[in-house]
């Protein structure tokens, strides 16, 4: 099944995973991405030059690049990271780059666009919002609740989060990003850091209130790792939960879930009940603990697909 639009929710690796396995899906694959990432090379532009952090942005891009020796060319020197003893060690090439444009146009999209055609991508990348969002979290750790700043600190916080929250608390959302939900055939979320790349679109009013309404075209696709920092002494049936709290109006048609966490104790049954239906797939790349096979992510979406639009 081909299907004409599909907009997919995310940030870092998890949604380079999912744009990966969704490109032979679609004629018309958009990529939302967080910008709330404050670590290495991102951070540092972040903070320098007062843009929204762009090594997700990059992933996001690198995963769409034409599938030719140009295209293959270009995202590996999009990716290339410079090692240095000097100010340039650890930036990644692709960061300068579209940090350049974003100066030179005075556009977040525009600049994205630009770096799009160089690689003759096969899609569209956007921003969650135009301007770069801090990530705060409440998370219970032994001796008690402490509040952690930046998404780098609520990625590895070694404790259970129990609240997040977005700073500014109402930033500008292009109406591209907009209207990239309200066009899509299917609204994909996940998979990704749960409460670092997942949960936080369902934080910015606007794109909530698009995505809510957009439940019955949505796919939500859990994580395949038993355990990050992020998630530590949690398993999916609590990042369901926590999606579920922070956005109770929100029901995916399907969920993806892999195998090795269908007999997690009471997951299978909270999916049912909260109205969506689930899909159970051997996810993991062979030798990895937190890769997916992208085939087999593929197969999974396909069959999401088929039973979102009857196909």
């Amino acid at each position: 099944m081909i299907v004409p639009k599909v907009t997919a929710f995310g940030g870092g690796h998890g949604l380079y995973s999912s744009l990966s396995a969704l490109r032979p899906l679609t004629r018309g694959l958009t990529a939302v991405v967080v910008v709330s990432d404050d670590g290495g090379s991102s951070g540092r532009l972040r903070d320098e030059l007062h843009v929204p952090p762009p090594g997700d942005l990059r992933m996001a891009l690198s995963a769409l690049c034409e599938e030719t020796e140009w295209g293959h060319l270009w995202r590996d020197v999009l990716q290339h990271r410079f090692s240095t003893e000097g100010p340039l060690d650890g930036h990644a090439l692709g960061n300068l780059l579209i940090a350049g444009l974003w100066s030179r146009t005075g556009d977040v999209i525009e600049g994205l666009d630009w770096v799009a055609r160089l690689l003759r991508a096969e899609g569209r990348v956007l921003p969650l919002a135009s301007e770069a969002l801090k990530i705060s979290a409440d998370v219970e750790f032994e001796d008690g609740i402490r509040t952690v700043v930046g998404q780098v600190a609520v990625a590895t916080a070694p404790g259970r989060i129990s609240r997040v929250w977005l700073d500014p608390v109402s930033p500008k959302v292009p109406e591209e990003t907009l209207a990239a939900i309200r066009e899509a055939d299917v609204v994909v979320h996940g998979p990704g850091s749960w409460y670092s790349s997942v949960l936080p679109h369902f934080l910015v009013e606007p794109v909530a209130a698009e995505l809510v309404p957009a439940g019955p075209r949505s796919v939500l696709s859990l994580n395949i790792a038993h355990e990050d920092d992020e998630t530590i002494g949690m398993g999916r049936i609590d990042d369901v939960r926590a999606l579920r709290r922070m956005a109770p109006g929100f029901i995916p048609a399907v969920v993806i879930v892999d195998e090795a966490h269908a007999d997690e104790a009471g997951l299978l049954p909270l999916i049912e009940d909260w109205g969506a239906r689930p899909i159970v797939r051997e996810l993991r790349r062979e030798g990895t603990v937190d890769r997916h096979d992208t085939e087999a992510l593929t197969d999974a979406f396909r069959k999401a697909f088929s039973l979102i639009l009857g196909g």
